[in-house]
């Protein structure tokens, strides 16, 4: 190659209207360099130079920005706390389903027991009871008299103020009336 010369064409500035291309007058004859081949020191420093640079250009990828590494984390982290989410979210659905069935099972208890109660629970048993136990009897029609009254009846409850609750006055109805059964 240090024998060959190249030939390199100079051209002047004018080229045609709106191209790249220059004008086909105006070349002028064609000049010959010679070519320089450059020395072995002058490639081994060249190569060097471009292992050099390439070695830099390869650490220069490897480097990774601050803000994909950030990304990167703060998406592993909410992946785990999705992964976390969704093993509580099972966990409360079973319990939701054991608790449903456990339910189901109380419902079945008390239809058996309040079955079970009203079958104990006998109205001529009861009147038995009233009438022997505690000495009580039905009425008699003589003992039933109907009172007509022109006038409105009223009752007052002795003992009670205007601003109580009726629900106080009905539980201490209830609670002297089984006061009452109990004698």
């Amino acid at each position: 190659m240090a024998a060959e010369a190249a030939r390199v064409l100079e051209f002047q500035d004018e080229y045609y209207y709106g191209s790249a291309v220059p004008v086909r007058e105006t070349f002028d004859e064609p000049l010959e360099r010679p070519v320089e081949t450059p020395s072995a020191q002058e490639l081994l420093r060249q190569r060097q130079k471009a292992r050099e640079a390439a070695e830099q250009r390869a650490k220069s990828a490897l480097g990774v920005s601050m803000f994909a590494i950030l990304g990167s984390v703060v998406v592993s982290i909410l992946m785990v706390f999705a992964v976390l989410a969704q093993i509580s979210y099972n966990e409360v659905a079973n319990e939701t389903t054991r608790l449903k069935a456990q339910i189901s099972q109380l419902e079945e208890q008390e239809r058996r027991l309040q079955i079970t109660f009203e079958s104990v629970v006998d109205m001529k048993e009861v009147e038995r009871y009233a009438r022997d136990v505690l000495g009580m009897s039905k009425p008699e029609t003589e003992q039933v008299a109907v009172i007509q009254s022109v006038q409105r009846d009223t009752a007052e409850i002795v003992g009670t103020r205007a601003g109580d609750d009726t629900l106080r006055g009905f539980g201490s109805f209830m609670s002297s009336l089984a006061e009452y059964f109990r004698r």
